[in-house]
């Protein structure tokens, strides 16, 4: 007689409760049970040697584990990386075990504990845009891209048409953007920097007007000076593809009270093709991010004012693009909010066989698709009317869709 014995293969721990539920356990025991069911890996940067080894006897104490370099059992206290292998309740436990630990273990600890609970957290505090809200966890947000260039590498550039702008944002708005996206200078691959005035005449006129419209305006700039002046005629976010790295940025998100996207990038557009490079895709991508969003936060600038972008198609090969979007779910342990763009872009064209930005239409709904599934509170697209049909679908499939009565 079979027994079919199946590996359950389910999404989050609501649908753990579920299942425990489903076949009978006690209540009082199915918070505890479906905890234990989520085991995590969890990768530590720079531990030293000595801290490692006891991190190991520690996590096997309490039926985890710890993955070390092979050097550490011959006393090598160089600062490597450790994997760690437990449940929410073993990197509890470690954390309480460690408080008072040597080597800076109770710090490691702590920090582990935060990224498990940030990581496991659908639900995050709404993202704070001046005098407005965006809910992140409800549903998935669409950004549309307004661009007002006149050299769009999607060919949608709208120039200095600010009537055009409008009408299309009004389209946007129409078919469910949450976000209008406004940028006037071209971050394609080769692309050379616009003069700060030069900006600042194709950006202003459309914010003032696109702020009429109701939904939360972003600039995307990379200047502080466009920045802070675009707050004033409207923008309620800035999206940087720079990282909030040129001088003053930070201060100018911190003192207009808007929204942040920081995004990695390898280079800068004009030559962040050339040769991308990377001994560790995801750590690279990760500790930079990590290190962008303490930066911001020194400066000023709270978390919940604050998303994470990890920049699809700058300073990306096609195989690291795939790999970011395999492995989004990661960035989710950082704590903000997480933005995804990669509609229209090259890879989709590469992997498609050389398709043409204007017929990227599917490859940028099956991106889109598995980037909400891997953890994305934010799709910034073209295409709006089908992106929103899009991401309200995969919203129903991981588990947003409520019957009606």
């Amino acid at each position: 007689m079979s027994h079919q014995a199946r590996v359950l293969d389910l999404d989050g721990r609501d649908a753990l409760l579920t299942e425990m539920r489903a076949v009978g356990v006690p209540p009082a025991a199915v918070e505890a049970l479906a905890d234990r069911a989520r085991v995590r890996a969890v990768r530590v940067e720079a531990v030293h040697g000595r801290a490692a080894a006891l991190l190991r006897q520690e996590m096997l104490a309490l039926g985890g584990e710890c993955a070390v370099h092979r050097d550490v059992a011959a006393f090598d206290d160089t600062p490597r990386p450790v994997v760690l292998l437990g449940d929410p309740q073993t990197f509890a436990r470690l954390a309480e075990r460690l408080a008072d630990g040597p080597f800076g273990l109770g710090t490691i600890a702590s920090e582990v504990v935060a990224t498990v609970t940030s990581f496991d957290t659908d639900a995050r505090p709404p993202l704070r845009c001046v005098d407005r809200e965006l809910p992140l966890g409800e549903r998935t947000l669409v950004m549309g891209i307004i661009n007002v260039t006149p050299d769009s590498f999607s060919g949608d550039g709208l120039g200095a048409d600010v009537d055009a702008a409008v009408e299309q944002a009004a389209s946007f708005i129409a078919a469910g953007a949450d976000i209008l996206d406004v940028g006037g200078e071209s971050t394609r691959p080769g692309s050379e920097a616009v003069a700060l005035e030069e900006e600042l005449e194709r950006t202003l006129p459309v914010v003032e007007a696109l702020a009429e419209l109701g939904a939360v305006i972003s600039i995307d700039t990379s200047k502080p000076e466009v920045a802070r002046l675009a707050v004033a005629a409207g923008a309620g976010m800035i999206n940087d593809v720079f990282g909030l790295r040129a001088d003053g940025m930070i201060e100018a998100v911190a003192e207009t009270g808007a929204a942040a996207c920081i995004m990695h990038m390898q280079g800068e557009p004009r030559t962040m093709q050339q040769a991308p490079h990377y001994d560790d895709l995801m750590t690279d991508i990760y500790g930079f991010l990590a290190e962008r969003v303490a930066a911001a936060m020194a400066g000023g600038v709270e978390r919940d004012r604050l998303v994470i972008d990890p920049g699809f198609g700058f300073g990306k090969t096609v195989a690291n693009n795939l790999e970011i979007l395999r492995r989004l779910r990661e960035l989710r342990g950082l704590g903000p909010g997480v933005l995804v763009g990669t509609s229209r872009k090259s890879t989709i064209g590469t992997v498609l066989g050389g398709v043409p930005a204007d017929e990227r239409l599917m490859g940028t709904a099956a991106t889109c698709a598995l980037a909400i599934a891997g953890g994305a509170d934010i799709i910034r697209v073209h295409d709006v009317a089908a992106m929103v049909q899009v991401a309200r679908m995969t919203d129903a499939i991981m588990g947003a869709w409520r019957e009606e009565p």
